[in-house]
């Protein structure tokens, strides 16, 4: 009896210490596999390329392609623009849904997407850029393959942004790798800057200094230089897709996606559902909307700089140069950004970054056009594109591991919250692009010719500055309420950790009691 007495409490030892030690180890291996080596992070940071380049070549040329080489009407060539837009948001929730359905397989759950969306990107991509041979239909031509690439594009992305949160369970890890796939992606827009301005600026025979307003000379592009340039928007447009295949594949053999067996996935959402859960977490509804006025500004911007250049500054043949100046000066200026928001924290780094171009939106329309002082301005100005593309992909993950401590009983949709926030960035900017093309058109903009009244170099003064400027100023006085500083983040660091080792105990000690048993 009494012997059995004493192997009851020693059995319930082993049973206990067990555990315990294995626990310990479990916990270090895991942060072992948690971290990430440098040539995993330059992969994955890779991967983010392709929808950059695109993006800034869509977003600078696009519509300065439509107009003058397509030679559409402004009218039309803003439905394209706003329907395109549209359609892309929409698609975002929509793939996002699906990804957060998606089961695991061999290759995991967000890279079979990025796999097998390439193909179609590159081919739908290319055709944007192709001006069809027919006058009847150009319009629908442009619009479905550029709603095409736009799916196919998202397809692409949504599963990348949500990879953040599976490539490592540890936020130093994932901020480092956010900060390498920032200065790759600011690269990419460099990239997508330089081939296609290089490849197709500077080729029309207007002359270099056309007259700025006033119906005067409308000297109107040549039959033979009209052809040279529509090759050379084909050329980029093909150096692009070779790009954007090498970067898929380096991203799909350099990257393995970590898939989180400790946590089981809640039950799928209706799209409704969806909404309600991410928008009723409030430090993410107002990072969302902040960045929402914020990144219009920017895409304001972009989308109407290469025409601000052409034809209210009168550079034409320099558009695409101050273009890659500006991105090149964004992508020198990644890792201060990244220096200071480890330093002052990252809402002081979005207050002091996106405010720094106000200055330089104000002085580019109140000074005399001078192509130097053009030059010193985009220097200066690439400071804050930099901060623009860094922060909100930098705070986002801070925001869904708010949402993860506060509802630890809801698990598997990331990709809800990077869908629906791409999903209002590129419906408002599909608004805010359609209407400032159609303002082109109500504005007497001439189609294909080699100067545009005074009336529209009014108009695109307004798009490059002031509209900006409010956006912005409405964008930081909403991030002001942001409550996520860097305290809370290191508390909900803490915090998510201790639910991760709890459940991994809870998880031991089952699988302890369940072998002995």
């Amino acid at each position: 009896m009494a012997r059995g007495e004493g192997a009851e409490p020693y059995a319930a030892t082993l049973l206990t210490v067990k555990p315990i030690s294995l626990n310990k180890e479990k916990r270090r291996a895991e942060v072992q596999r948690s971290r990430l080596s440098v040539w995993s992070k330059i992969c994955y940071a890779i991967g983010g390329a392709p929808y950059q380049i695109t993006g800034s070549a869509l977003g600078f040329f696009l519509q300065i392609y439509l107009l003058d080489v397509a030679q559409l009407d402004p009218f039309y060539a803003s439905i394209i623009l706003f329907v395109g837009r549209a359609w892309d948001a929409v698609t975002d929730p929509t793939v996002g849904f699906l990804v957060s359905r998606s089961r695991w397989t061999r290759m995991g759950r967000m890279m079979p997407w990025i796999l097998f969306s390439t193909p179609f990107a590159v081919l739908t991509y290319f055709l944007i850029w192709y001006v069809p041979p027919f006058e009847q239909g150009k319009v629908v031509w442009y619009l479905v393959f550029y709603c095409l690439f736009q799916s196919m594009q998202t397809c692409f992305h949504v599963p990348y942004s949500a990879l953040t949160m599976f490539i490592s369970s540890n936020q130093k890890e994932r901020d480092s790798a956010t900060a390498y796939r920032m200065m790759v992606e600011v690269m990419g827009t460099v990239l997508g800057t330089a081939i296609q301005g290089q490849i197709v600026g500077g080729s029309s025979d207007c002359p270099e200094d056309a007259p700025e307003s006033g119906n005067a000379s409308n000297v109107s592009a040549g039959g033979v230089s009209l052809e040279e340039t529509k090759q050379s928007y084909l050329i980029a447009s093909g150096v692009i897709c070779i790009i954007y295949v090498a970067c898929a594949v380096v991203l799909f053999f350099g990257v393995k996606e970590r898939r989180d067996t400790r946590r089981k996935n809640s039950d799928p959402l209706s799209f409704l559902q969806g909404l309600m859960m991410v928008l009723r977490h409030g430090p993410y509804a107002k990072l969302v909307i902040g960045f929402l006025f914020t990144s219009l500004a920017f895409m304001l911007l972009e989308g109407n700089f290469a025409l601000f250049i052409t034809y209210s500054l009168g550079h034409r043949k320099h558009f695409h140069n101050i273009l890659l100046v500006i991105m090149l000066s964004g992508t020198l200026t990644i890792p201060f950004w990244q220096w200071f928001l480890s330093r002052f924290g990252k809402k002081t780094a979005v207050y002091v970054g996106i405010s720094w171009a106000v200055p330089f939106m104000i002085l580019i329309v109140c000074i005399e056009s001078h192509l130097i002082i053009s030059y010193l301005v985009a220097v200066a100005a690439g400071g804050s594109v930099a901060a623009a593309f860094l922060m909100p992909w930098s705070m986002l993950p801070d925001a869904v591991d708010d949402f993860k401590v506060k509802n630890p009983d809801v698990h598997g949709h990331e990709a809800l919250f990077y869908s629906f926030y791409v999903f209002f960035i590129k419906f408002a900017s599909g608004i805010s692009l359609g209407i400032s093309t159609l303002s082109l058109k109500f504005a007497g903009y001439v189609t294909g010719s080699c100067s545009q009244p005074a009336t529209v170099s009014l108009t695109l003064n307004v798009l490059v500055s002031p509209v900006p400027v409010c956006l912005i100023a409405v964008g930081l006085l909403i991030l002001r309420t942001y409550p996520i500083d860097e305290d809370t983040r290191q508390n909900n660091q803490e915090l998510l950790q201790k639910i991760l080792d709890s459940e991994a105990d809870s998880e031991s000690e089952t699988s302890a009691l369940g072998s002995s048993v």
